[in-house]
């Protein structure tokens, strides 16, 4: 037998790399043809980033109650002691409604014969309840303002205008005694008041409601309150509060809201019923003939 050659071997070798490459191909060939048709390619849908969450951007300006008052005289008393401008935020509240709520007789019905702003009393014999609630009253010189224009200078002190709750504290929380008056403070420190002039200026002096109901159909654990319903106003010549300080740097400002007051109630802070209601229309006939309608 004859010994295969060095170059026999090359030729046998490459002749079966050939043979390979061939039939590989044509298998390649077969399969596609064989092959199911792939599906139309389908383009993947975009992704896009989410779009950022916009910063909060300030509350919408709303009905202005106990809180925001509060906390609008707040400022206004905070500037003013240290010698600063005015907030924006104060004097851009002129022109916005408010509603306040001024809880009193928390501790109970006043004495007879009383002379406090803000009183009730109830006639057990002859079953009836009254309740007033009457404006105090400044010269424009005490609220540092001119005189001149300005013809009178009514409204309410805001008592305890450390709270923004609008009735009386829970009698089961606190203790309070009975039948006693309030103790005032040497001075109140914050103030609501219309600035009359012109046809206003008589406005009104006192709201009384007197009404006859069983004791057993009135609930005052929670006393009275009034309701001011209105718009932020401007004190002349200046903004919407008037802050002074009569005593020195180192006394707490005293402040006024100036308000244009369209409606007083009175209510019974258990309830939120109404006794009595005072608006523009009823204003002509002066106090006392408002409160007749809501006497019973």
């Amino acid at each position: 037998m004859q010994e295969p050659s060095v170059r026999t071997s090359r030729l046998a070798i490459a002749g079966g790399f050939a043979a390979v490459i061939l039939v590989g191909g044509i298998g390649f060939i077969l399969g596609r043809g064989t092959a199911h048709p792939s599906p139309h390619p389908q383009t993947p849908p975009a992704i896009t980033a989410p779009s950022p969450t916009p910063a909060p951007g300030p509350e919408t300006a709303g009905l202005l109650d106990r809180a925001a008052l509060l906390a609008l005289a707040g400022s206004a008393a905070d500037a003013f002691a240290a010698g600063d401008p005015m907030p924006t935020g104060v004097a851009e509240a002129a022109g916005k409604r408010f509603d306040l709520l001024l809880p009193f007789g928390c501790g109970g019905p006043s004495a007879e014969g009383s002379t406090l702003p803000l009183r009730w009393r109830y006639d057990t014999a002859a079953q009836t309840l009254r309740v007033t609630a009457e404006t105090a009253e400044w010269r424009p010189r005490e609220w540092n303002v001119p005189e001149a224009g300005i013809d009178a200078i009514r409204g309410f002190w805001i008592a305890r205008p450390w709270s923004s709750s609008g009735t009386c504290p829970s009698q089961t929380g606190q203790a309070m005694a009975q039948g006693m008056e309030p103790i005032i403070l040497p001075g109140q420190t914050l103030a609501i008041a219309q600035f009359l002039t012109g046809p206003d200026r008589r406005g009104d002096h006192a709201f009384t409601v007197v009404q006859r109901v069983p004791a057993t159909a009135i609930d005052t654990s929670r006393g009275f309150r009034v309701r001011l319903i209105g718009r932020i106003a401007r004190v002349p010549g200046g903004g919407p509060v008037r802050c002074i300080q009569p005593g020195g740097i180192d006394q707490r400002p005293i402040c006024v809201i100036a308000a244009s007051v369209d409606e007083v109630r009175i209510e019974n802070a258990a309830s939120g019923t109404p006794l009595g209601t005072w608006n523009q229309r009823t204003r002509a006939g002066g106090a006392d003939a408002a409160a007749s309608q809501s006497e019973g």
